[in-house]
């Protein structure tokens, strides 16, 4: 009796200490299989292994890279600003004036009145009086009347308008004052005369002379009652 209580106990331990193992192996095994996806550096690298493409970028990545192209495409781009244009006249009565801001107007560009230092007269201008002012000026052809004021920075200008009235057929010794006050190398020069009966006349080769190495266009004459269509018109004929 006392043997056969012997075996029994000796087979219930043996059941006991195998049933326990298999119960460690079986944790571990379900441990393994049920981990949570790994997070991090090494779930992008799994993402990007399986679908061949790069992940989305973060917001910052995306706006430094939309600056760097924007800051490269502003290095490219060309440069659109064309040359300056200006418009200088001199007017007596306010004729040429009118004219000078149409043109202005048209071309969006810089006006500049030819002042001189000395105002004109009502007397000054009588060219019926062979002692007036201007009568004695335009005899005169190395007058040069004083200009009050200057034109800032005349090198800004590709294309200058020169606008005057008709004296004698004529530009007024003041232009030519103007004419030599500046360096025009390089530049376009349209000069535009009002006259109620005297055409352009030999006024603008007159004041070519006065100049060097500029590009003078043909000028264009205007009576006193011209609209602003006829001056757009001849502007438009240039192909500036």
């Amino acid at each position: 009796m006392a043997l056969l209580m012997a075996v029994m106990v000796i087979s219930l331990t043996a059941c006991g200490g195998n049933s326990g193992q298999n119960a460690n192996s079986s944790s571990d095994t379900l441990d393994r299989e049920q981990s949570p996806v790994p997070t991090g550096e090494a779930e992008t690298e799994s993402v990007q292994s399986e679908t061949g493409s790069t992940p989305e970028p973060s917001e910052d990545t995306a706006v430094a890279e939309m600056e760097s192209t924007d800051a490269t495409d502003s290095q490219d781009a060309p440069d659109k600003e064309g040359g300056k244009v200006l418009v200088a006249y001199f007017s007596a009565t306010g004729t040429t004036k009118g004219v000078a801001e149409i043109i202005a107007g048209n071309m969006g560009a810089d006006i500049y009145e030819i002042v001189p230092l000395e105002p004109y007269t009502n007397a000054d201008l009588d060219w019926h009086d062979d002692s007036s002012r201007s009568t004695i000026e335009m005899n005169d052809r190395s007058c040069r009347p004083e200009i009050n004021g200057a034109v800032e920075d005349m090198e800004q200008y590709d294309i200058v308008f020169i606008g005057y009235p008709i004296w004698w057929g004529e530009a007024p010794r003041i232009v030519s004052t103007f004419m030599e006050s500046y360096s025009f190398k390089g530049k376009t020069l349209i000069p535009f005369c009002t006259s109620s009966s005297s055409g352009l006349g030999s006024s603008g080769r007159n004041l070519e002379e006065l100049t060097g190495g500029a590009q003078w266009l043909e000028g264009m004459r205007f009576g006193g009652g011209v609209s602003e269509a006829d001056v757009q018109a001849w502007i438009e004929g240039l192909d500036l």
